[in-house]
């Protein structure tokens, strides 16, 4: 462990309640909270675990399916946080910034606990050209739920590969467009259309397979359409 975690987690809890609200009181933009992070505020710090911690933690438990684990990764990554805020410059939104922290921290972890390379890309050709993928307002694909239950689904996402489950995470659940995936996953636009179109279908199959198991008898199975997934 470097000798220096303990320290700098400390300086993140030094900042007490009462700051925190005055900052809140005081309207602060972000840009200015950065700013004031940037100089090793305590408070500002704060600010930013309160206001982003909960969209880093879910994206850690999609990618690692372990809630310790995505604790302990949620901290790693506030962590890397207060060492390179310094250099974030701008050129992004602070919460895409720290999303592809997140993301590259997550992916390692997935790499030392399955001792192979895991990819951002998953198999398969690049689909049609002007296809439509999906909705840029970022809600859940509802060809791909219909009447499925929540947590087929979510055991369904779980039996991805890594990449496509950061796909589905990024922009399904949480709202992201693609421009700002690409940043996220340093690719083009049209690579992280490409990578959540591989994704749905990958997941529609797994959902196919489980619907048509669960729900319809032996001779019913191979008549549910795929549309209706």
């Amino acid at each position: 462990m470097n000798p220096n975690y303990h320290g700098e987690q400390n300086q993140l809890e030094l900042a007490g309640p009462h700051h925190n609200e005055a900052m809140q009181a005081r309207g602060m933009a972000e840009t200015e909270i950065i700013q004031l992070a940037k100089r090793r505020d305590a408070t500002a710090f704060e600010w930013l675990y309160k206001a982003h911690s909960r969209r880093v933690y879910a994206l850690c438990l999609r990618m690692l399916g372990n809630a310790s684990e995505a604790e302990d990764l949620t901290q790693e990554a506030f962590l890397q946080l207060f060492r390179k805020i310094h250099t974030f410059r701008g050129e992004s939104a602070f919460s895409t910034w720290l999303h592809r922290i997140t993301a590259n921290l997550a992916l390692m972890r997935l790499r030392r606990r399955t001792h192979r390379e895991v990819s951002l890309e998953g198999s398969g050709e690049f689909p049609e050209a002007g296809r439509q993928f999906s909705n840029e307002g970022g809600q859940v694909d509802l060809s791909l739920t219909g009447s499925i239950d929540r947590v087929c689904l979510e055991n369904a996402i779980e039996q991805l590969p890594a990449g496509y489950k950061l796909s589905i995470e990024l922009h399904d659940i949480q709202g992201y467009k693609h421009t700002e995936i690409a940043k996220i996953m340093e690719c083009s636009v049209g690579t992280s259309k490409a990578q959540l179109h591989r994704a749905r279908k990958k997941l529609r199959g797994l959902l196919r397979e489980k619907f048509d198991w669960q729900w319809f008898p032996q001779t019913q199975r191979n008549q549910v359409p795929l549309s209706s997934l």
